[in-house]
């Protein structure tokens, strides 16, 4: 299973852009723009999959879901 499964996804209208962005809040720096908001969603998701498992396949550390964290609510 791909961390990235049990991340935290938002889709939100970007008026700047005229389409919807889907965001994922472990991964900050990634984005996906689509004119449809299922499609951001659907997009954003893969991308944050393929990003996952390419960090895992060379051994970077790969960002652990908000909830999950050790620290998490302290």
């Amino acid at each position: 299973m791909n961390a990235a499964e049990h991340y935290s996804y938002r889709v939100s209208w970007s008026a700047d852009d005229g389409e919807f962005v889907g965001t994922v809040l472990e991964l900050p720096s990634l984005s996906w723009l689509e004119p449809e908001s299922a499609a951001a969603f659907a997009g954003i998701r893969k991308l944050a999959s393929e990003v996952v498992g390419a960090l895992a396949a060379s051994g970077d550390e790969v960002a652990e879901r908000g909830a999950e964290r050790q620290d998490a609510g302290e």
